[in-house]
């Protein structure tokens, strides 16, 4: 009821069906570009996409925070999606001029243009809506990535059939330049944050992310933990050899478990977006993470495909928990530690996500079982010393919004 109260408010409602269009193409795009880079340079240029897209993600959450700072309102939002379209387009002519070169240069663009969106766009929707309702329109715009992945694959795979690769990046252009014009429209009725557009050109800038995890450690370390479980989890990518190795099955079978995952992904999401935020979010958050550890191991003892298809489905009602809770913790501070400590989970997940790609599918594809039992276990160790460390620094007191003047502690 959540969901369709806030689906009722005409700024809520566009936004949310911009981004489902915005998030829908880019699983489009995935697939296209993919396909690309495989049909035409083979599997490593499959990889060289996936790096070229995260390191501007990487590059902007430690180094770019003024330039996250210029992209802070709506309406300079809509411009960032106006260029995507563009860098879209040009896409396919630039394979076909210069080769895998000219592919990896825009989509590098394209992923630092994400790298400015996706944090400042983050910080921005909590501010659409009132703070009681703050877990539900965050439930709401995770719902737009799960849906996404559900129908996303299976109708880029469904185009690719009729149409050429180059009609999916125009459809991804055109669910960018849908999503420009609703940003610019919201944006005329938005203005910055108050508290960002008065401060004194003498008045000390706000703190950057590490100051930020310093004076509040327990979100440092379910940003960590988040990091360290997404590298550990990557062994998940390991699940065709898994299938092949333990049950003797093939792309069907694969199939099934991305269905029942997708499918647990989206119960778990309805009531993950409305429901009583935890007391103290760091903690339940590592704690969900320990969880879906012990699912990952459980996974790989799986003896049949009945089992592991509960289990994948489990495993996929976990996960909008652990996306809400995190997300709905970081909205809770003030708008410009909001954008910063945004950034750096983007950064660390990126990062971390870029590493595991290039190491433990590999390890983990020698092995299955053992890989599968491995990352479940090290992610439940993580999770639960991070857990501990939360409840220490949270123990008696009150997790609470942070303002923006007690930003105020530490200049460039």
């Amino acid at each position: 009821m959540g969901y369709v109260r806030l689906l009722r408010r005409r700024r809520v409602l566009a936004l949310w069906g911009a981004q489902a269009l915005s998030v829908f193409g880019d699983r489009l795009y995935a697939m296209a570009i993919m396909w690309i880079a495989w049909e035409q340079a083979g599997a490593a240029a499959m990889g060289w996409v996936a790096i070229a897209e995260s390191v501007p993600y990487i590059l902007m959450g430690t180094l770019g925070r003024r330039i996250m700072d210029r992209f802070a309102s709506l309406r300079a939002l809509a411009g960032v999606d106006a260029v995507r379209v563009v860098l879209v387009v040009l896409l396919p002519w630039a394979w076909s001029a210069f080769g895998t070169p000219g592919m990896l240069a825009l989509a590098g663009a394209l992923g630092l243009a994400g790298a400015v969106v996706d944090p400042n766009l983050g910080a921005l929707v909590p501010d659409l809506v009132e703070p009681d309702e703050v877990r539900a329109v965050n439930g709401l715009m995770d719902l737009t990535g799960r849906i996404a992945r559900v129908a996303g694959p299976g109708t880029a795979g469904t185009l690719l059939a009729f149409l050429p690769e180059a009609a999916l990046f125009w459809l991804d252009a055109g669910t960018f330049a849908v999503s420009a014009v609703a940003l610019a429209m919201l944006g005329r009725r938005a203005a910055r944050p108050a508290a960002d557009a008065v401060m004194p050109p003498t008045a000390a800038v706000p703190a950057r992310a590490r100051a930020l995890v310093g004076a509040h450690p327990a979100t440092g370390v379910a940003i960590a933990v988040h990091g360290a479980a997404i590298f550990a989890q990557a062994v998940a990518m390991a699940m065709p050899a898994l299938l092949a190795s333990r049950l003797d099955a093939g792309a069907g079978a694969y199939g099934l478990v991305l269905a029942a995952t997708g499918a647990g992904a989206l119960v778990g999401n309805v009531v993950a977006g409305n429901i009583r935020p935890p007391g103290r979010p760091p903690v339940m958050y590592c704690l969900l993470w320990a969880l879906s550890g012990m699912l990952l191991a459980v996974t790989g003892s799986a003896r049949n495909l009945p089992v592991l298809l509960a289990v994948s489905a489990v495993s996929g009602v976990v996960s909008p928990f652990l996306g809400i809770t995190l997300q709905t913790h970081l909205s809770a501070f003030a708008p410009t530690a909001r954008r910063r400590l945004m950034a750096l989970d983007l950064t660390v997940i990126r990062s971390a996500g870029t590493a595991s790609m290039l190491i433990v599918p590999v390890v983990a594809a020698s092995s299955p079982v053992v890989g599968f039992w491995a990352g479940g276990t090290a992610t439940v160790a993580v999770a639960v010393a991070g857990a501990g460390a939360a409840w220490w620094w949270t123990r008696g007191t009150r997790v609470l919004p942070v303002t923006e003047a007690a930003l105020q502690v530490s200049r460039d």
